[in-house]
């Protein structure tokens, strides 16, 4: 199918849908983390801190899959590939506390800790795939 997303589909990202994110292990086995997710427009993003597993695999390999399941029909989904193509902490805090307010309805993340400091990871589509 083809790397955008395709338009009936974007509505999933306004929802309190998860994203199944699949990042590679340096021996090269799947780890996948349930993530929250957001689109630009153009680019998948998460938000993670940095040092925890997800982060190390994507700064040595930025190749990743994400499976979003409709919370409204699960037999409705999108699958994407792609390739992390921006790391950034620059305005992640307040990525953060918006994915905050649209997955928990809070206006700042409350489960910050002490030193940690957040990351933004922006997804460039390259495949995607369909279900519903």
């Amino acid at each position: 199918m083809s790397s955008a997303i395709p338009e009936k589909y974007v509505d999933l990202f306004q929802k309190k849908a998860f994203a199944n994110l699949a990042t590679l292990m340096p021996d090269g086995r799947p780890q996948v983390t349930p993530v929250w997710c957001d689109y630009d427009g153009q680019h998948v993003i998460f938000n993670s801190a940095r040092g925890r597993q997800k982060d190390k695999n994507v700064r040595r390999d930025p190749h990743v899959a994400l499976a979003i399941v409709d919370p409204d029909n699960p037999y409705r989904y999108l699958e994407i590939r792609g390739t992390v193509v921006e790391i950034t902490e620059d305005g992640a805090d307040k990525h953060i506390d918006k994915m905050a307010k649209k997955y928990m309805g809070l206006d700042k993340y409350p489960y910050a800790k002490p030193g940690e400091v957040r990351v933004i990871y922006k997804i460039r589509p390259e495949h995607t795939n369909v279900m519903g």
